[in-house]
Parts: C-alpha cells; sequence; structure tokens
C-alpha cells in the first residue's frame, strides 16, 4: 500500500460513495442487527490497538528514542531497530484502514446520525496523512501521537465492545470521558511537536506542520461535538431548572 498513493484514495473514494450512497440504500430497509460482527470487530481493534501501543512503547525503547525530540533521516533506514519501529507504525496506518468499517456497520445497522462530518473528516483525514507519513518519515516524532492514539483506542474500542451487549448499555456511564481523553490526546501532540518545532529537532518542517494541522483541527471538531452533545444539553437543564424553581418560588409568594 506504500508504492504509490492510489490504493489509499481508491479506498477514500469507495468510502465517501459509501457514506453518500449507503443511505440511499438502507432507507427502506430494514436495518440489519450485526452484532456478532461488531463484537469481532470492536474486539480485535481492542487487542490489535493493545498490542501496536505496547509495541511502540517496545521498539522505541530499545531504538533508544528520546521521546521529547525523536530525530529521523533517511539514514536511519538502514538502522535494524528503526525499522522495528517503521513496522509497527506500518500495523498503525493499516489499522486506519480497518477502522473505516466503524462507518459501514453505522449505515448498515441506520445509525446515520452518527455519520458526521466529524467522523467522516477523521477517518480520511487520518488514513490519508499516515499514507504520506509512512512513505517518507516512518519514524521520529511521528511515534509520539501513534502510541497516543493506540491507547485511546483501547479504550474506545473497550466502550463499543460493551456497548454491543444490550444489557450493559445502562451502565456505560463514561462515553463522554472518551472525549475528553480524545482532546487530551489532540491538545498533547499539539504541544508535543511544537516543543519538538522550538527545540529545533532534526525531522522533516512539512511533518511537523501536518501534525500541527492534525491536532488542531480535531481538537476544534471534537470540542465542538463535545459541546453540543454534553456541555450544552447540561446548561439547557440548569437553565429549565433554575427557570422552574423561579417561577415555583413567585407563585409561592403570590
Amino acid at each position: 500500500m506504500l508504492d504509490s498513493p492510489w490504493p489509499v484514495w481508491y479506498c477514500s473514494i469507495a468510502y465517501l460513495l459509501f457514506v453518500w450512497l449507503g443511505p440511499k440504500y438502507m432507507r427502506y430497509k430494514k436495518p440489519l442487527e450485526l452484532r456478532t460482527l461488531m463484537i469481532v470487530h470492536n474486539f480485535a481493534l481492542v487487542v490489535f490497538s493493545a498490542y501496536m501501543c505496547i509495541e511502540i512503547l517496545l521498539s522505541t525503547w530499545d531504538a533508544k528514542y528520546d521521546y521529547i525530540c525523536a530525530p529521523y533521516n533517511l539514514e536511519t533506514r538502514k538502522n535494524p531497530k528503526e525499522l522495528r519501529v517503521a513496522k509497527v507504525l506500518y500495523w498503525h496506518f493499516f489499522s486506519k484502514a480497518v477502522e473505516l468499517l466503524d462507518t459501514v456497520l453505522m449505515i448498515l445497522r441506520k445509525k446515520d446520525n452518527q455519520v458526521t462530518f466529524l467522523h467522516v473528516y477523521h477517518h480520511v483525514l487520518i488514513l490519508n496523512t499516515w499514507w504520506w507519513v509512512m512513505k517518507f518519515i516512518p519514524g521520529g516524532v511521528a511515534f509520539f501521537g501513534a502510541c497516543f492514539n493506540c491507547f485511546v483506542h483501547v479504550i474506545m474500542y473497550s466502550y463499543y465492545l460493551l456497548a454491543s451487549v444490550p444489557a450493559l448499555r445502562p451502565y456505560l456511564w463514561w462515553k463522554k470521558y472518551i472525549t475528553r481523553l480524545q482532546m487530551t490526546q489532540f491538545w498533547t501532540c499539539f504541544g508535543h511537536v511544537v516543543l519538538n518545532m522550538y527545540l529545533g529537532c532534526d525531522y522533516p518542517r512539512w511533518g511537523q506542520l501536518l501534525i500541527v494541522w492534525i491536532s488542531l483541527s480535531l481538537l476544534v471538531l471534537f470540542a465542538n461535538f463535545y459541546w453540543n452533545a454534553y456541555r450544552r444539553s447540561s446548561h439547557a437543564k440548569v437553565t429549565k431548572t433554575s427557570t422552574n424553581g423561579s417561577y415555583a418560588k413567585s407563585k409561592k409568594h403570590a
């Protein structure tokens, strides 16, 4: 998948076409159950993400990475320990193609409200940008965001796995904290790469700017989602309660 960008572009085009045409096809059909497939898919991604997170930490430690300022240049491709890092980063890139199945399952189950601009933009952006990372700079500072992302996905897909079992859904109170963790990830990755730029770390500037763009754009979109999904509804409830309380007091005094 790294010889040419076309496989990733074909995959992205097919994905966007399915996002557009899938709901039209399912409009007059019953939603598919797909519970077994969802359990298998989410469980596999929990295990895969955990493996990648651990392997990134082990391989970068073995390669004696400076975790604040990890350099990368073409000479590192001749180092077997750097190739170990590149190998697990490749699997991280490959996992982004596998994760497109999230959207397919949503559409086939007629959960179209979950297929937002944020959802689609996130999947397409990460898949395509990671192709460029793996093609030209598969190592160095790139390890940081990949490792953090894998850690977040262990928690996120664990939630989805549990949510696949209807009896467990009433006990899953921590969904909004996953969004907070994702925003923390973007803030941390942004701060990490800005520190790299400030320290003059030996990493291509375009790669650093790419991380800045990914981190900031996703942070803004996730913050907007968090506000609309959680904060706005909480604010509305508080306002309604306050209004009802004031009305009850005025009526009592009257």
